[in-house]
């Protein structure tokens, strides 16, 4: 079993085009959220999201492409151009069937559904490539295409812990020996009125603010954008000269089988649990813990039970803070965004502050950094992402030598 790099990373988000940006405003403590001005809007009540502003995909995409991605493949391209750029693996050097490709989205190309509906439905003539602009598979067909990659290549959805999956999937492609790197991660782009609206039923959904873990907290904050990753066997890296920001150590996934819409504390432990033995660390080994934190009463005060029963006394000890408020809730793409500031965590050493919090939520007994970004020694981080449907995913990461 190989041990499993991360070689380059690349990001968009509602913080800005790249990696850089992303952690700049993790760390800083920006929040990404702003009013969000919809067209064809019936009934929304919500108008605030985490969107990528100013994104103009006509500056490093083709006319030939462009007709066939949606804005969700079009993220996904952006950020996995900047993280083969970043392993030194640009100019077609992923090429070949020694690569692999998984990405996960949570919904696809959903702004061509929302289209090609209206358009159909009012009589209209709808998009001609909409079934290749639609389709789950599209952004890790497209990221192919774009670099020359052979080898496996697929998407895993399941809702909001799709990255996450995808990540963990990949690297054990990797570890086994079926392929010597992946291009892996999340992409996500839904934020039309008709999915917000949706969204809006469920009444998970803050008109004002993500807040984690907080008290008066009152939903999330929908974000769209994209975090690619590519991950290398040691071996590999090694035979390049290539650079390691970490090493993805743990890959942890469990079902609840219990409820569509309620999480399940238990769930959520084991897979922490099983990303811990999977990386053959204790709780004890983890130094810091990105948390899947949405906002909303009911996945917070969960998160923070099974936290508690994984970590035990340890967990006081143990700096928790959740990057929604600064992003938004990605979906499909959160886990990814989330790894990437994990990671930029270990390296630089500083654990990003938890913002929005008016006060600690007595019942989620955590060890938040409210006061701004905290300088802190650790060698191993963990990740986590828990889905609708019961579906849990959670990564752990260690510092490279």
């Amino acid at each position: 079993m190989r041990r499993v790099a991360i070689t380059g990373m690349g990001a968009i988000s509602a913080a800005g085009s790249d990696v850089t940006a992303l952690w700049e405003a993790a760390r800083g403590g920006r929040c990404g959220m702003s009013p969000l001005a919809f067209e064809h809007a019936r009934g929304n009540r919500i108008r605030i999201a985490a969107s990528v502003r100013d994104f103009d995909p006509s500056t490093f995409l083709d006319e030939a492409t462009l007709r066939t991605a949606d804005r969700y493949t079009q993220f996904a391209l952006h950020a996995a151009g900047e993280a083969a750029a970043d392993a030194g693996l640009e100019n077609r050097g992923l090429a070949g069937e020694r690569t692999g490709i998984v990405i996960g989205t949570g919904i696809g190309g959903v702004g061509t559904i929302d289209d090609g509906c209206r358009a159909y439905y009012q009589g209209d003539r709808f998009d001609t490539h909409a079934v290749p602009r639609i389709m789950p598979s599209s952004g890790a067909s497209h990221i192919g295409i774009a670099h020359g990659i052979t080898g496996p290549t697929f998407t895993v959805t399941s809702a909001c812990a799709s990255a996450t999956q995808a990540i963990g999937v990949a690297a054990s492609l990797v570890r086994s020996g079926i392929v010597d790197r992946v291009v892996t991660g999340g992409t996500e782009a839904c934020l039309t009125p008709a999915t917000m609206r949706a969204w809006e039923y469920l009444r998970v959904l803050s008109p004002d603010a993500c807040r984690p873990f907080s008290t008066g907290r009152n939903g999330m904050v929908i974000g769209e954008g994209a975090g690619i990753f590519i991950l290398e066997a040691e071996d590999a890296v090694r035979a390049r000269g290539g650079r390691v920001h970490a090493w993805l150590a743990g890959y942890g996934t469990t079902g609840d089988a219990c409820d569509m819409l309620s999480p399940d504390v238990r769930g959520a432990a084991r897979a922490m649990e099983n990303a811990l033995a999977d990386a053959g660390l204790t709780a004890a080994g983890i130094g810091y813990v990105n948390a899947h934190g949405t906002g909303t009463a009911a996945n917070d005060l969960n998160e923070a039970e099974a936290l508690r029963a994984v970590f035990g006394a340890e967990l006081d000890r143990v700096p928790v803070s959740s990057s929604k408020p600064i992003v938004g809730h990605a979906l499909g793409a959160a886990g990814a965004l989330e790894l990437a500031i994990t990671v930029m965590a270990l390296k630089h050493q500083v654990v990003p502050p938890q913002i929005n919090c008016r006060s600690p939520d007595p019942k989620c007994a955590l060890n938040l950094p409210l006061d701004g970004a905290l300088a802190h020694e650790f060698s191993a981080a963990l990740s986590n992402s828990f889905a609708f449907g019961g579906i849990n995913a959670s990564l752990v990461v260690t510092r490279a030598e």
